[in-house]
């Protein structure tokens, strides 16, 4: 494979050509040049040129959580598609969910994965249980299972909710330097509830789920985090515990607070809970019926206040299909989740228009790698040829999915910017 991309301008603020409008040659893998006015022959029959105004090339973005559903929910999405509706939105990189049937929980399963995906430009990188069947009892044997190939370690869409185990599992991560990822979740609180509580769900008449859930839980993770940091003669360099999609604004001064006193954590946010409020479900829209709900004006900016400090470190699509029974029913039956891969980065730009590409590229790229200890990657000569070429300012709207699910609120929204191509494993994906 043999790819020219003329005239992009290069948004990584690891290589020393950031910022630059640069002509890129790829060669077997590998970025061979990066220079001016590249001269190549043009009568090649195995070169391909990339030529468009306005394009942005990157490293290949990576997304730290998505429900591929495969094996066991193959009805609402299956490994080739989840692969597909990834090199759409622009990702080269996705870190799956253990929430399958079986669980992601043993050699065999991860072992499936890899065979399964094996074909794919998207690499795929199991994120294993904590514990067996994500039961929340017994613990899976989490040394195998990292020498498996597993990036990481959680229970997925369940939180832990026993201290203890959760206090274990940090102890006996640390040997190999491993991963928790949780979703932070007190579930005593929740049971039962629809969207988040406040004056929205008062006046549609749901049962609410309080901020005060999701906070809770942070603070525990965070104070049983400081005990076994400190109990700790080796603590890990990197992060230890990462707390996935959080959405309050307690919960981001809480992370921020935590960074400050050199707490090895990180975190991140759904792109879609930068678009809308829980003011948006007075339709009954169960397109918009996530876990963790929308909630108020006031979280809303504090999201994007963390994303523009440096608090919040990346962003996910958190990416959950769901089948037409699942969601074209009463509200209060329908299943949480919204399919965002394709469109994670477009929202982002259209509803935070404020947050510099850069710092949204780096989200989506550099902090992901780093916190799953994936080799890192830049733009550079000599260098893998792991990239997604985007254009950041192209409108365009979101009018069918790759995806066997079809449960997004985004369908026939105009949005701005868009992933064009991706190359990845000697794949050259026009998207």
């Amino acid at each position: 494979m043999k790819l020219l991309i003329r005239a992009a301008r290069i948004v990584d603020a690891q290589s020393p050509f950031n910022g630059q409008v640069r002509d890129v040659l790829i060669e077997n893998g590998l970025i061979r040049q990066i220079g001016e006015s590249i001269t190549v022959e043009e009568s090649d029959a195995a070169l391909k040129v990339i030529e468009q105004d306005g394009l942005c090339i990157s490293p290949g973005w990576i997304d730290l959580r998505v429900s591929a559903k495969d094996p066991g929910y193959e009805h609402k999405e299956d490994l080739t598609t989840v692969c597909k509706a990834a090199s759409r939105g622009g990702f080269t990189d996705i870190a799956i969910l253990p929430n399958t049937k079986p669980v992601l929980d043993s050699k065999d399963t991860l072992g499936y994965i890899r065979q399964a995906t094996q074909g794919h430009p998207v690499n795929v990188h199991p994120i294993a249980a904590i514990t067996k069947k994500t039961e929340g009892t017994d613990f899976t044997d989490m040394i195998d299972l990292h020498h498996a190939g597993a990036v990481a370690f959680s229970d997925g869409e369940k939180p832990l909710l026993n201290a203890d185990l959760l206090l274990k599992t940090l102890q006996y991560l640390q040997p190999f330097n491993g991963l928790l990822m949780n979703r932070p979740e007190e579930q005593n609180l929740t049971h039962f509830g629809q969207m988040n509580e406040g004056l929205s769900s008062t006046l549609l008449g749901l049962k609410g789920m309080p901020a005060m859930a999701e906070e809770m839980m942070i603070e525990r993770d965070l104070r049983l985090l400081e005990y076994a940091y400190s109990q700790s003669a080796n603590p890990a360099s990197g992060t230890v515990l990462h707390f996935s999609t959080i959405s309050t604004a307690r919960a981001v001064d809480l992370i921020r607070q935590a960074k400050q006193q050199g707490l090895p954590i990180s975190c991140d946010v759904a792109a879609h809970q930068l678009a809308f409020e829980d003011t948006a479900l007075m339709g009954f829209d169960t397109n918009l019926k996530v876990n963790p709900p929308f909630r108020g004006s006031a979280d809303r900016e504090a999201l994007k206040q963390g994303l523009a400090d440096g608090t919040i470190d990346a962003i996910v699509s958190d990416h959950n299909p769901q089948d037409d029974e699942s969601k074209n029913i009463e509200f209060d039956h329908a299943e949480f989740g919204i399919i965002g891969l394709e469109t994670a980065f477009a929202v982002v730009r259209t509803h935070f228009a404020d947050l510099p590409l850069e710092q949204l590229v780096d989200k989506l790229t550099h902090a992901p790698r780093r916190i799953l200890r994936l080799p890192a990657l830049t733009l550079d000569e000599n260098q893998l040829a792991t990239l997604t070429v985007f254009h950041p300012e192209m409108e365009w709207t979101y009018e069918q999915t790759v995806s066997r699910s079809k449960n997004s609120p985004f369908f026939g929204k105009t949005l701005r910017g868009k992933a064009l191509w991706i190359i990845n494993k000697n794949f050259v994906e026009q998207l």
